[in-house]
């Protein structure tokens, strides 16, 4: 088996199954409560909570969520809820995850207005359209640090000042949000101090089914689930102890040796595009072309996502072929696979319907090889070249 979905989920590092195992057979206690069980149950909280907080710049704390979607809509209707009576204007980009755009769809409904700043033929947004949207009723913007289907690294840095800029000039305040969910875990956020900061376990060799939202210490967002007062009072119900345990140890584990990491898999990357150019004429890559590793690499790829377009071809078709043989890869986001249409992210970059009809992104882990990588380009090769022979694109 070839997996190269990554971007949709990974598998978890054995570690962290057992882990998880361990922390449901001993540690099955409520964190809250207040006997010695309670207390070790906590303490694994307490841990992984240490664990992702000290891979940030240091002036926030971690509120553990359902997920990554969950975290993004945390952070929206939040922010909107504390600054309605200031402003009702929220600043996006037309390539945002879907837990971000009908986020703000739902905000329009409720007499908010969304502006959806266009992007580039690589899904690139100037930071520049960012300052000419801002104005006094601004109170979000909202940009993914990583695009989750072409892979291109926003210039979420020099975004942010403009935001700090534009505040400190009109006396404003307005709250700075980023979708890290394809980011954290493949890029290190040091050297940044973002408002809002949003991420989930499973594309980091963590478990399905929790996330966090990383919020500056002074923000203090209204609770977004009332009830018992858990996370800081800003998300009541009993944590999901095992998962987050995890979380903590995935990110531990997905940050150590980082740079080698991305390398490695930057190159398997490379490896696999120059193969499949060179054997297939007509193939088209959808993004930047360069590798980027840090998040001042801004309008490069991450080495985690190349997204190509096979003209004569149809992605979903190419996908189940590739599965006969034990290769999995994508036609784009998972979390929007049971939607019909063209997708959002190529459509904002000018992509053609047969263009975006024959697209496949495949995504990667530290666990793919080069020799994974001979095997995806003969049986792509042969499945595309047998497809265009067909003429099954008509």
């Amino acid at each position: 088996m070839v997996y190269l979905d990554n971007s949709a989920t990974t598998r978890q590092y054995d570690e962290v199954t057992e882990l998880m195992y361990k922390a449901a057979k001993e540690n099955f206690a409520n964190p809250s409560s207040l006997h010695q069980l309670g207390f070790e149950a906590g303490n694994l909280l307490h841990d992984a909570r240490l664990e992702i907080e000290k891979q940030f710049y240091g002036h926030g704390i971690v509120i553990f969520t359902s997920g990554g979607t969950e975290a993004d809509n945390m952070a929206i209707m939040s922010t909107a809820r504390k600054m309605r009576r200031r402003g009702n204007k929220i600043v996006t980009t037309k390539i945002e995850h879907p837990a971000v755009l009908n986020t703000c769809k739902r905000l329009e409904e409720d007499g908010f207005i969304v502006e959806y700043l266009d992007v580039d033929v690589d899904g690139y947004v100037e930071p520049q359209a960012v300052k000419a949207a801002l104005d006094e009723n601004t109170i979000l913007v909202s940009i993914m640090t990583v695009n989750n289907e072409v892979g291109t690294i926003e210039a979420v840095i020099p975004a942010y000042r403009v935001v700090q800029e534009y505040c400190k000039e009109h006396g404003n305040r307005i709250i700075f949000h980023t979708d890290a969910v394809q980011a954290f875990g493949k890029l290190s956020f040091k050297d940044v101090d973002f408002d809002l900061i949003s991420a989930s376990a499973h594309k980091l060799h963590g478990p399905k089914g929790t996330g966090f939202l990383y919020m500056n210490r002074l923000l203090q967002l209204p609770p977004f689930i009332t009830g018992g007062g858990q996370e800081n009072g800003y998300r009541s119900t009993t944590e999901n102890t095992n998962a987050i345990a995890g979380f903590g140890l995935a990110t531990s584990m997905s940050y150590d040796g980082l740079e080698d990491k991305m390398r490695n898999m930057g190159s398997v990357n490379e490896y696999l595009r120059k193969g499949l150019m060179t054997e297939l004429e007509d193939v088209e890559l959808n993004g930047p072309m360069e590798l980027g590793y840090s998040l001042q690499d801004y309008g490069k790829r991450c080495p985690s996502v190349l997204n190509l377009s096979f003209a004569g071809t149809r992605g979903e078709v190419l996908l189940h072929t590739l599965e006969q043989d034990g290769i999995y890869v994508s036609t784009g986001s998972a979390c929007a696979s049971h939607h019909t249409g063209d997708s959002h992210v190529l459509q904002a970059m000018s992509l053609t319907h047969k263009e975006i009809e024959g697209a496949i992104r495949f995504s990667f882990s530290e666990f793919n090889t080069i020799d994974e990588m001979d095997f995806v380009i003969a049986k792509t090769k042969a499945a595309v070249t047998r497809f265009r022979r067909l003429g099954s694109f008509r």
